[in-house]
């Protein structure tokens, strides 16, 4: 019998599942986890259970300007970096056990080589478009600058370190001669214009196929077919797929001295490289996996990817020819820490390295943390008390209850080994069909990436195991009703098996544990097959030793770690504070004054009362909301970066002040007529200025 003839109808050969290649320069966080690599492995883990096969493909992408930065930063070289944070990346993932088939990295020789090939003949094929533009030009440096490496005041709003990408403040997306008073980041210096020739996939050519493949796709989450079609609306444009960097894969051809490969066009290249390394090593052919028509290619990613894994990749594939495009990107939002936006650079994270040295053998309590309260279709937040009470109410009292009361009570009636099936009354006949119907409920969640939601079903056959044992009490029907004890705690292990076949996606380490405590094997995955059996464990089967599965954590355990976050809270304001006099630093602080204006200079601006009626996200944005507001005199658009500290369903009816007679601008393609007055806390939050008590619409503000 052949592994087709063994495939469910309809099913893929083969999956290609593929996490976001993370740059290395620096450690892992929560926020990563949350965002793909967690849901990844979940996925993979349930795909390997049903008997499919699966690359499980990931690794660091090691080329760009932030590797550059970082190096710049330490003194040191770009390969220094990027060997350092491999090596503790990949270490921290299998750690916390996501199941990769191959990490790897793309600044190893073969990968520059397949990328090369991969662009030579996209180049050789006329796929490409050569263009000469002006660029900025460091003088002092002797160099092409890229966006990352000039920042300027941003013409939005005003913010003075903004990059020649994006404004962080505000989310604008920029370009380097959008910036006022630009300078380069490696000098100093205000950088000139000078032309250059890059290499440009014209995207705007490839719209057509590409608006057909996301139309075939209608079972996306509507989060990425939102951002993606907004991108089509907007109309795609040529983009450059060369740099004039030297950190990167050189660009293979003459007169291309000192350029390299686009990092989005070399990165998502890695993802081809990796399975060909992992081909090699276990002895396949890697082509079926990227060029068969019955592979099915998942790429897990954050949100601010979508763009290049739902459009750019697809194009670059598109335009090579060969290969298949993906079934599905199932794109999560971000994780918020503690109400706050997760920073590298403001260290407001919770480091996944750090927290495996902290929590010995809870890498477990995490997966569920994060997964319980994954961000699939909105931003969500991580909190410590969180964390705490699904740990010490879900895991320990729930699922760690449930396991303990079914092995010890077999225990000490039974000496350890699978007591027989007696008569089933009703109570048992529910639980069975119960244990039947959990798996495929669980398995069509995880199938269609509502992981949030498979996990809460496995929970939910834990929670009626406890529910089971607290009906029929066999603890006191060992004296009254002894024959009844045997069939109750049959049942009970009956359930236990298959909750180490249904959690293993997503608490590997305790599956292993649970397998061991029922005598089951721990060396291979388990196989979904086996689950819902009522069977499993034949009458006489011995048991392993029980023992807790989850111990609670104290109050003392989450303070500590609360504390640290405030230090480093403290530690941020103080660093990012004028340098005051040693007396002054722990002061409040405020920004400094700006230059006087006259009485007739405050009478030209008209400051109104307004009410907002309405908000929305403004798309391919991080931190701007499209707002309307009736301002007395009309009803207006104003865009606002305030998505950091507001959610558009808590302002509609609320009163805000504005700035009424600026002059309008368009934002992200939107008109915006006038600005919000708003300040900014030490922890730089923004606050929107509003009257303390209710007037009309269009009040002046004197």
């Amino acid at each position: 019998m052949t592994d087709d003839t063994l495939r469910p109808l309809g099913a893929p050969a083969r999956y290609t599942v593929t996490a976001a290649l993370i740059y290395a320069n620096g450690p892992i966080h929560i926020g990563h986890l949350a965002g793909c690599y967690l849901p990844a492995d979940i996925y993979v883990r349930y795909l390997r259970a049903t008997g499919a096969d699966v690359a499980f493909i990931s690794g660091t992408d090691e080329h760009g300007v932030p590797i550059t930065i970082k190096a710049k930063k330490e003194g040191t070289t770009p390969q220094a970096v990027v060997d350092t944070y491999y090596a503790q990346i990949k270490q921290a993932f299998a750690d916390f056990g996501i199941s990769f088939d191959i990490y790897s990295r793309t600044s190893s020789k073969h990968h520059h080589a397949v990328s090369q090939e991969f662009f030579r003949k996209l180049y050789d094929t006329s796929q490409f478009v050569e263009e000469t533009s002006e660029q900025y030009y460091d003088e002092t440096a002797q160099q092409f600058l890229a966006d990352r490496y000039i920042v300027g005041t941003c013409p939005v709003c005003a913010n003075e370190n903004a990059y020649g990408d994006q404004c962080e403040k505000c989310g604008s997306a920029l370009s380097p001669t959008e910036l006022l008073s630009p300078r380069s980041m490696l000098s100093g210096a205000q950088p000139v214009l000078r032309p250059t020739t890059n290499w440009y996939l014209p995207l705007d050519h490839l719209q057509p196929q590409l608006e057909a493949f996301v139309s075939a796709h209608p079972e996306w989450k509507p989060n990425v077919a939102g951002q993606v079609r907004s991108w089509l609306k907007e109309g795609l444009r040529p983009r450059a797929m060369t740099r004039d960097l030297e950190w990167g894969v050189q660009v293979p051809i003459a007169g291309a001295e000192g350029k390299v490969l686009y990092v989005w066009f070399d990165a998502p290249i890695g993802y081809i490289t990796f399975t060909q390394e992992w081909a090699e090593q276990v002895g396949k052919a890697w082509e079926p996996y990227w060029k068969s028509a019955d592979t099915k290619l998942v790429h897990f990613i954050g949100k601010d990817n979508i763009v290049f894994h739902c459009l750019i990749f697809p194009a670059m594939l598109l335009a090579e020819g060969s290969y298949i495009l993906p079934d599905n990107v199932p794109a999560n939002e971000f994780l918020n820490l503690e109400g706050d936006k997760i920073s590298t650079s403001r260290n407001w994270a919770v480091w996944l390295h750090e927290y495996l040295e902290e929590f010995p053998g809870r890498a477990d309590v995490l997966r569920y943390a994060l997964c319980a309260n994954a961000p699939e279709s909105k931003d969500n937040d991580f909190t410590w008390k969180d964390f705490q009470a699904r740990n010490n109410s879900e895991l320990a009292d729930n699922l760690g209850n449930f396991i303990n009361r079914a092995l010890v009570l077999t225990q000490k009636n039974f000496g350890g080994a699978v007591p027989p099936v007696g008569a089933l009354l009703d109570l048992d006949r529910a639980l069975l069909a119960e244990l039947a119907a959990a798996p495929a409920r669980i398995g069509e969640r995880l199938a269609t990436y509502r992981f949030r939601d498979a996990l809460a079903e496995a929970m939910n056959l834990s929670r009626a195991g406890n529910k089971y044992l607290a009906e029929t009490e066999p603890w006191k029907l060992a004296k009254s009703q002894p024959e009844r004890v045997p069939t109750i705690l049959n049942l009970s292990l009956q359930l236990a098996a298959t909750l180490a076949v249904v959690l293993e996606p997503f608490l590997p380490q305790t599956s292993a544990r649970l397998n061991a405590m029922l005598g089951l094997p721990t060396d291979h995955p388990n196989d979904w097959a086996l689950a819902g059996r009522p069977d499993r464990l034949p009458a006489g089967h011995p048991l392993g030793t029980p023992e807790v599965l989850f111990a609670k954590i104290d109050d003392a355990v989450i303070e500590a770690q609360i504390q640290k976050l405030h230090a480093t809270k403290q530690a941020n304001q103080l660093e990012n504070a004028p340098k005051f006099a040693a007396e002054e630093a722990t002061a409040l602080l405020v920004p400094a004054a700006k230059p006087e204006v006259t009485f007739d200079d405050f009478t030209r601006m008209d400051l109104r009362v307004g009410t907002v009626l309405a908000a929305e996200r403004v798309p391919k944005t991080d931190k701007l909301l499209h707002l309307t507001v009736d301002t007395g005199l009309d009803t207006r658009s104003i865009v606002s970066g305030i998505a950091g500290s507001y959610a558009p369903d808590e302002l509609p009816g609320r009163q805000v002040l504005l700035l009424a007679n600026l002059a309008p601008r368009k934002i992200k393609g939107i008109e915006s007529r006038g600005m919000l007055l708003l300040a900014e806390d030490a922890d730089g939050r923004l606050r929107l200025l509003t009257p303390h008590d209710a007037v009309r619409p269009g009040s002046a503000v004197a």
